[in-house]
């Protein structure tokens, strides 16, 4: 392997050492498809002399097979490495690479420019200081030049370079050039975008990228590498307020206890004074520890473990803060969110949100709105599909300790996970907390749950009955009413239907209003329970996500599922309503069991199937497992 520094073969102690001092600047490159992103960077690596011997060979042995220039050495070959992206000859996945000059070290993300890979892009952004915008001089700016801009504006990177690429295909005119970059511009300022340089290149002959080209003397900027090399970027972690999310809890022994994590921002130093977020108790530094011995300073990016004067109780995800500058708490915000997946992400579905080392449930209470990025223009929407951007207010089972995103990337940015594929469905930038976070507080009460249901000498539980339409869920439900009254309990049936002519009268029955639907009915039934009363909530309720949500609302054992189950074909012959033959007639849309699919439960309580025992069999049962968990005092 070459290098352009003499040093490497002369003195290579002295190189590893001028090398690890230098500065690093993460970048990516972005664009529409086949503007030549992988072909710039093929090209900067080979230039930087920084590929093996049998990577070159291996290079131009591929480029005469699969490549696109006839022969002559493809330079995206070096950084389209997946099969389908060699046979498609465009990128896919995110491809990082690493190089350097005598100046600086580099690591770049190579970004798909497909629409459907828009969230590969925004996942190769998050961590950049700068972005390399393509555009090809034919076809000038497209709809992924501006979705990416946005993207890139959206993340807080301030400090991007509009390559104007392939500009031997329009015979290297300034004209050109200058049209774009006008065009841009005008773009860039309605995102706020001021840093913009603009640089005239070929990609695939090497004008502008690291050497000047002589073909265009018009042009009197420095070339792509020259600007890399020499760009200041804001990124003075050191100077922020100090921040460090526990990562990990050291507990080796009885005698030591120590909080392990990467620090985020700020520096600390022994005896500081810091505050434990979210409990908001202080103490200060005792110890600074590392693999390599105690350190009297630690600054953002070093990795530590930290012992505290006084015995707190701190867990993995709480934050380490400056106690003169502590982070906001909060359970509610207002975020922007880069929906990801091809699921819609629904208002009320819960989801897993980490931010951090912490992991709480949270779901969008409301879209704001979501944004055209052509125009960005602020549309109304009820759910983001994949690849959508849009304004949304957040809620979280509890609360968590965060900066605002364009204060501090590492403690204001999250992921939306999907609790059960455990898929990354959603990435997040926090703008601030709901001011009604602050205003709105628990109000102490003299008489709890558990006085109101020791009066009525009961309990108080959710009974979730859940199955097709047609399987006998409020028939059983309003005999178990029946019998429980008949005991002398007290009670109360939500009924889907009942509950549509007023609490949710204004939802449809599209997969957003279901989700909605049985949200509230969650809410209401915990009301319920609070009050000491035995609750029976008797709905299709098809989705598991919505199940679980329902669940842990409640204490454990408090929310008894019964699945009432009988198959597809004996709902149908039933259907006392006659809704499966609107249906299948094409009356009715979005039918749980034709149109619409429900999830069984994976782990009920009790499952009553109504094909095999009577509805008065069925209530027995429920009845039965009341009194076998407790609920039901003599």
């Amino acid at each position: 392997m070459a290098h352009k520094s003499d040093l490497i073969a002369e003195d290579i102690e002295a190189y590893l050492e001028a090398h690890q001092h230098k500065d690093l600047l993460r970048f990516i490159t972005c664009g529409s498809v086949d503007d030549g992103k992988s072909t710039l960077i093929g090209r900067l690596l080979y230039e930087s002399k920084l590929i093996f011997e049998d990577q070159l060979a291996a290079l131009e042995s591929d480029s005469k097979k699969v490549g696109t220039q006839g022969g002559d050495i493809d330079f995206a070959l070096l950084v389209d490495g997946l099969a389908a992206e060699r046979e498609q000859g465009i990128t896919i996945d995110v491809a990082y690479r690493f190089f350097s000059t005598d100046r600086r070290k580099f690591i770049v993300a190579d970004t798909p420019g497909h629409e459907q890979y828009t969230r590969n892009m925004a996942t190769g952004a998050s961590t950049a200081d700068l972005a390399v915008i393509l555009v090809d001089a034919r076809k000038g700016i497209l709809q992924q030049t501006r979705r990416h801009s946005y993207i890139v504006s959206l993340l807080g990177i301030r400090n991007v370079v509009l390559a104007v690429n392939k500009m031997d295909a329009v015979d290297y005119a300034q004209g050109v050039f200058d049209g774009i970059v006008e065009q841009y511009r005008e773009f860039a300022d309605m995102l706020g975008l001021e840093d913009v340089y603009p640089i005239p290149m070929s990609a695939l002959r090497g004008d502008n990228v690291v050497e000047r080209s002589e073909r265009m003397r018009w042009y009197g900027g420095a070339t792509l590498m020259q600007h890399l090399e020499s760009v200041q970027v804001e990124r003075d972690l050191a100077g922020r307020p100090f921040r460090l999310p526990v990562q990990w809890v050291n507990r080796p022994d009885q005698d030591f206890r120590g909080f392990a994590g990467t620090i985020a921002s700020g520096r600390v130093r022994q005896g500081d004074a810091v505050r434990v977020l979210p409990s908001g108790r202080q103490s200060t530094v005792a110890r600074i520890v590392t693999l390599d011995g105690d350190l009297e300073e630690a600054v953002a990016g070093q990795s530590v473990t930290l012992t505290l004067a006084d015995e707190i109780d701190i867990s993995r995800g709480d934050v380490l803060a400056a106690a003169d500058a502590p982070p906001a708490v909060a359970d509610q915000f207002q975020v922007s969110l880069v929906w990801m997946h091809e699921e819609p992400m629904l208002p009320g579905r819960p989801y897993l949100m980490k931010i951090g080392p912490r992991t709480v449930t949270a779901s969008i209470t409301d879209i704001r709105h979501r944004v055209n990025v052509n125009t960005l223009e602020q549309m109304a929407a009820r759910q983001l599909d994949l690849n959508e951007i849009g304004l949304c207010n957040l809620g979280t089972d509890r609360a968590v300790a965060f900066d605002a995103y364009e204060d501090n990337r590492e403690t204001g940015a999250f992921i939306l996970v999907d609790r059960i594929s455990n898929d990354t469905v959603g990435a997040g930038m926090i703008q601030y907390a709901l001011r009604r976070a602050d205003n709105v507080h628990w109000q102490a009460l003299d008489v709890d749950k558990r006085a109101r249901s020791a009066s009525k000498g009961q309990k108080a539980c959710v009974l979730w009955f859940t199955g097709l339409s047609g399987a006998g869920k409020s028939t059983i439900a309003n005999l178990v009413e029946k019998q429980l009254l008949a005991l002398g309990r007290h009670t109360y049936l939500l009924d889907g239907d009942n509950v549509r002519h007023g609490l949710n009268k204004d939802l449809g029955f599209t997969e957003a209003d279901r989700v909605e639907n049985i949200r509230r009915v969650a809410e209401v039934s915990r009301l319920m329970v609070d009050a000491g009363l035995i609750v029976m909530v008797s709905f299709i309720s098809p989705f598991r996500a919505e199940r679980r949500l329902a669940r842990e609302l409640l204490e454990e054992g408090e929310f008894l599922e019964v699945y009432v189950s009988t198959p597809l074909v004996e709902a149908e012959k039933r259907d006392p309503k006659g809704l499966y033959r609107k249906a299948r007639e094409g009356k009715i849309r979005n039918f749980t069991g034709i149109d619409s699919p429900y999830e069984p439960p994976e782990n009920p309580e009790l499952v009553v199937d109504t094909s095999v025992v009577s509805a008065e069999e069925g209530a027995r049962q429920v009845i039965d497992m009341l009194r076998t968990r407790g609920r039901l005092q003599s």
